[in-house]
């Protein structure tokens, strides 16, 4: 088995009773599922700031301007007890095992954990606009790392988005480590443009003309500009449109290699993804499936029919 991916995790969400009631938010898909493919880093910057469990609630408050409010934490019973600066200098000292992650997912509506919509008073009349202090700086931190809240994974499509730039994000990585060069660039693109493709049409071109005048200096610059913008377009889900047209494009490789009832099929399984909204594993198991007969080695190498282990396939 591979070695796993390195992901942080609010430590709640693997059953640690670290919440400020004694208590947990165990999520069994995350710590079983997710988990047979994650190694998870659990922490909880409440406790290491330290707040006891139990512990008196801490909420946030807005103050200043509608559209730039400034964000503070401090106690519910007691609001003269102020601990923003401390999650957010916790955020700051956790960036020597923070910076080794391809992936975190945070506790939804925690005001030190969510990542959005959280819970926030303004002049005693609660809202829907705060950011949990922790993750609001962590992301800051780490502008590439993919983020999501554990509620959030529930929807099929951010669960499928957010694995995906997991795997992403390992895979580059591992290339860094290794040592970027101008030809492994444009492997590392190669394999992943349909995959970008998937996300949105326009940015596939750019970053392919971005490839196509790849500089002999200053490669490292380069590189980081591109990985940028890789990450930022797969933070959107891929829509079914561009699924369908890479499927298409797909298909155009085979055309001349299956007979009748193989192209029906496969054609089927396309349609069906696109009027029905029907499982893409379909129709890229069978693109896999046709492959396999006959072989494209640049399709090989290609991480869109495979972004990630068939376990995970959604």
């Amino acid at each position: 088995m591979e070695t796993k991916i390195k992901i942080g995790i609010s430590a709640c969400l693997l059953g640690e009773r670290v919440r400020y009631d004694g208590g947990h938010k165990h999520d069994r898909y995350i710590h079983h599922t997710l988990g047979a493919f994650f190694e998870f880093a659990a922490f909880c910057p409440e406790v290491n700031i330290g707040l006891g469990i139990p512990r008196a609630p801490i909420r946030i408050v807005l103050e200043g301007s509608e559209e730039q409010p400034e964000q503070r934490v401090v106690g519910v019973k007691n609001p003269e007890k102020e601990y923003t600066q401390e999650l957010t200098g916790c955020a700051d000292a956790q960036q020597h095992w923070v910076a080794e992650l391809c992936g975190y997912i945070f506790k939804k509506d925690s005001p030190s954990c969510g990542m959005e919509r959280v819970k926030a008073w303004r002049n005693d009349h609660p809202t829907r606009k705060g950011t949990g202090l922790f993750a609001q700086q962590l992301i800051k931190n780490n502008p590439l790392l993919p983020c999501e809240e554990e509620g959030r994974l529930n929807d099929l499509h951010l669960r499928e988005n957010f694995v995906e730039r997991v795997y992403v994000y390992s895979r580059w990585k591992q290339l860094a480590e290794e040592g970027i060069t101008a030809q492994k660039l444009v492997q590392f693109h190669s394999r992943h443009k349909f995959i970008i493709l998937s996300h949105n049409q326009k940015k596939y071109r750019e970053l392919g003309q971005l490839m196509s005048n790849i500089p002999k200096n200053d490669l490292d610059a380069f590189a980081n500009n591109y990985i940028s913008q890789v990450m930022a377009v797969l933070k959107k889900p891929a829509t079914r449109k561009n699924h369908i047209n890479v499927l298409q494009h797909l298909q155009g490789y085979l055309r001349p290699n299956l007979d009748g009832d193989d192209k029906k099929e496969l054609l089927q399984a396309i349609e069906i993804c696109r009027t029905k909204d029907g499982p893409l594993t379909v129709p890229r198991t069978l693109l896999r499936h046709y492959f396999r007969k006959f072989p494209d080695e640049y399709i090989a190498r290609s991480y869109y029919l495979q972004p990630y282990p068939d376990e995970l396939n959604f």
